[in-house]
C-alpha cells in the first residue's frame, strides 16, 4: 500500500480483515509521512517503508495518494518494481489508469479502482454494496473485481471516456451535497437558528427524504411549495433571501432544476419568478 491517509488506512484494514496479507506501507521519507505509515503498518502487520527502501514483495501495488502525486509515486517505484509487481492500482476517481504507465512499462498490468464512498478521519464507513468504478487492463480489472467482492462491495466497468463525467457525478454525491448542507445552515440562520440547531433539526426530514428517494424514487418523494405550484410562497422565499444572496442563488438554481426535472404545477409562473 502506497500512502497512509484516510483511504489507505481504511482499505488496508478492510483488506486485512478480508484475509489479504499486506507486506508494506510505503510512504515518503518525511516525518509527517513516516509516522502515520508506522501506525498503519502496526495495525495490519506490515512493514513501514519508503520508496527507497521498499522490498515490493507483493503481487499488487495499490497507490492511495493524492491525484497530483500518483504519476510521480508510480515513476519513483517503477525501477524497483520491475519484474516483481504483477498488478498496480490507483484509487483516483478522476484520473485514468494510464497514470501508472511507468509501472506498466515495467511489466505490471494496471487499473484505476475507485470506491464511491467518502473517507474522512473519525468516520467508519462500511463497504457493503459500495460501488467501485474499474478502468484499465483486463487482467487488473479482473483482480480488482475479485478483491471488491471479497470486501463486500460491487464493481462496475467504467469506460475511460466516461471517467471525468463519473467523477463529476461522484462529486455531487458527497462534497457538493455538503456544500448544499452548509447553505441550508445559512438559511436556517436567517430564521434565527444556530448552525448546530440547523443540523440537529434538519436531520429527521433529510433522513426521511433519503429513505423516500431510495424506496419511492424522486418523483414520488417531491413535496413542498414547488410541487404544489405555490408561486405566492416561493415569491416570499425569494424576497426574504435577497438579504442572503449566496443562499438565494442556490435556492434559485435548485428550484429551476426542480422545474426542469420534477413534477410541478403552475410551472410558467414559477419560471417567471425565478428569472428575477
Amino acid at each position: 500500500m502506497v500512502g497512509a491517509g484516510s483511504l489507505a488506512t481504511f482499505l488496508s484494514l478492510a483488506l486485512r480483515k478480508s484475509g489479504y496479507t499486506i507486506t508494506e506501507i510505503i510512504s515518503q521519507n518525511l516525518p509527517r509521512s513516516r509516522h502515520p505509515a508506522r501506525r498503519l503498518a502496526s495495525k495490519v502487520g506490515a512493514r513501514a517503508t519508503t520508496g527507497g527502501t521498499a522490498d515490493l514483495d507483493a503481487e499488487l501495488l495499490w497507490l492511495c495518494v493524492p491525484d497530483g502525486a500518483i504519476r510521480k509515486a508510480a515513476s519513483s517505484l517503477a525501477a524497483r518494481a520491475k519484474g516483481k509487481v504483477r498488478f498496480a492500482f490507483h484509487s483516483s476517481g478522476a484520473l485514468l489508469s494510464r497514470e501508472l504507465a511507468s509501472l506498466r512499462r515495467g511489466g505490471a498490468v494496471v487499473a484505476s479502482v475507485h470506491p464511491l464512498m467518502t473517507f474522512v478521519p473519525g468516520s467508519h464507513p462500511v463497504l457493503t454494496r459500495v460501488p467501485f468504478a474499474l478502468e484499465g487492463d483486463d487482467p487488473a480489472t479482473r483482480l480488482a473485481r475479485r478483491i471488491v467482492r471479497d470486501l463486500g462491495g460491487e464493481s462496475f466497468a467504467l469506460p475511460a471516456a466516461r471517467k471525468a463525467a463519473y467523477h463529476a457525478w461522484a462529486t455531487f454525491t458527497s462534497p457538493l451535497w455538503l456544500a448544499f448542507l452548509v447553505t441550508l445552515e445559512e438559511a436556517a440562520r436567517a430564521a434565527g437558528l444556530t448552525r448546530a440547531d440547523a443540523r440537529r433539526m434538519s436531520l429527521p426530514i433529510i433522513r426521511q427524504t433519503l429513505e423516500n428517494y431510495s424506496r419511492l424514487g424522486p418523483e414520488h418523494s417531491f413535496s413542498g411549495p414547488i410541487v404544489r405550484g405555490d408561486a405566492t410562497t416561493v415569491a416570499k422565499h425569494l424576497a426574504v433571501l435577497k438579504k442572503h444572496p449566496a443562499v438565494r442563488d442556490v435556492y434559485v438554481a435548485l428550484a429551476r432544476a426542480a422545474l426542469d426535472r420534477l413534477p410541478t404545477k403552475n410551472r410558467n409562473e414559477l419560471r417567471r419568478l425565478l428569472k428575477d
